[in-house]
């Protein structure tokens, strides 16, 4: 068991009980659409979906609260997470395209049954760094001495040190997006301030294939420090990438050099960015219907689609999955409630709120899954309950969030139970972080 202290009563007319309902049916997700022969996760609640690797990391990360909140005994969480994880380990492993990874990575997304890769789809580090926290998750929460648990720490350990980071560099000081066995590695890096950040902790507490230091002071050299709106931030766009490293490890009091430097830390700066959103919303530059104090939340979501239209007189362009971002877009009318609740321990003053107005929107807080992860005002949808368009599908990858950011909030259970990571603790030391916990 974790020692974990309650956080006080809930305002704004949510109780502590709403948001364990909207937790529980949050991590539904992961029990639903788990494949029990192998443990893995679908992308989504299309009928036909493939597996997401992220998807499947933070249904591991969910096990904890799963078990401490008594919906799932231990002894069959144990049972569950051995099973997915020795289906992982035993996946192929090479630089054939219908492999499930390559140098310790997974592919983005897998085939349910099979767990190969599908698509076409890139080797992707940010997603295999979601799968390599999970694991952790599970070989940290699960200390107990028979031979089940001591088994579990043994399969996350390893599929965590297989990973070469330093080939997921390629020959570079930064990290690589992915690769293709078609035609090798992506040409992007992972550079500037984003969900990254877990990324580079991760790799620089590998005890078999660490980073070098260097590499950190690559993702950080080109971090944009910004004045927004009177708010002093380091900038990035989706809130999201404010979020996703949160759930894991908690960043308050410490700080890494460039943090020292600008007296901030990570989490006081999720708290700014989440303070830009709302007040992008309020200020409406686009005038986008709902929009406001109570509707905000830009972020990676499913949207209308790419389609051009004339909407009261004036011509809109709206988009389907893409990175949505304040205040300097893209914007298209799309709020996502899921980003919103996962913002909650940054700023429950203005979340609490927010979620109580898309409680009564008919956005399903209190059904299957929780709240559709995103929704347009502005785009008319005459077959909608609502009349305007709701997104038809949940995905794997906004459910962790949502649950272990509302667990963290509530109790703070993941960023006590990785302050004992010992990688993700050696990472953060690697990196220059300093003070508070560590």
């Amino acid at each position: 068991m974790v020692a974990v202290s309650p956080r006080p009563n809930l305002e704004s007319g949510l109780t502590d009980e709403d948001f364990a309902r909207l937790q529980f049916t949050s991590v539904l997700y992961y029990l639903h659409s788990t494949n029990p022969d192998n443990g893995l996760v679908r992308d989504k609640t299309q009928p036909g979906a493939p597996a997401s690797i992220a998807a499947i990391g933070m249904a591991l990360a969910t096990i904890p609260v799963v078990v401490e909140r008594g919906v799932l005994i231990r002894e069959f969480a144990v049972k569950m997470v051995r099973r997915r994880l020795e289906f992982l380990m035993q996946c192929h492993q090479g630089p054939e395209p219908d492999a499930s990874g390559y140098k310790g990575f997974f592919y983005h997304f897998l085939d349910i049954e099979t767990g190969q890769r599908v698509w076409e789809c890139e080797l992707s580090t940010i997603d295999s760094a979601f799968l390599f926290a999970g694991a952790l998750t599970v070989a940290t929460y699960f200390d107990g001495e028979s031979a089940e648990e001591a088994k579990i720490r043994t399969l996350a350990t390893a599929l965590y040190e297989r990973a070469d980071w330093n080939w997921a560099r390629d020959q570079g000081a930064t990290l690589t997006h992915g690769w293709r066995p078609e035609n090798g590695f992506i040409p992007y890096r992972w550079r500037g301030y984003d969900e990254g950040l877990l990324l580079y902790i991760l790799g620089l507490g590998s005890p078999s294939h660490p980073l070098p230091p260097e590499s950190y002071e690559a993702y950080t050299e080109s971090y944009e420090w910004r004045n927004i709106y009177g708010r002093e931030l380091l900038y990035s766009g989706p809130l999201f990438t404010h979020q996703l490293s949160h759930m894991w490890i908690d960043f308050r009091g410490i700080r890494d050099e460039f943090m020292r430097e600008h007296d901030s830390d990570y989490f006081q700066n999720s708290r700014q960015a989440t303070f830009v959103h709302q007040e992008y919303a309020i200020r409406n530059p686009m005038q986008f219907e709902g929009y406001g104090e109570h509707c905000w939340g830009f972020t990676a979501c499913d949207g209308p689609g790419w389609v051009k239209a004339d909407v009261g007189g004036v011509r809109r362009e709206f988009f389907d999955y893409v990175a949505r971002g304040a205040p300097f877009g893209p914007d298209d009318g799309t709020v996502a409630p899921w980003v919103v609740v996962a913002s909650l321990p940054f700023a429950p003053e203005i979340v609490l709120p927010t979620v109580r107005k898309f409680a009564g929107m008919k956005l399903g807080m209190t059904r299957l899954y929780g709240f559709k992860p995103s929704f347009n005002q502005t785009f008319k949808d005459p077959d909608s309950p609502t009349g305007w368009w709701i997104s038809p599908y949940h995905f794997g990858i906004d459910q962790g969030p949502v649950a272990l950011m509302i667990e963290n909030y509530r109790t703070g259970l993941l960023w006590t139970l990785m302050r004992d990571c010992e990688p993700i603790v050696r990472g953060l030391r690697r990196a220059g972080f300093t003070g508070g916990w560590l």
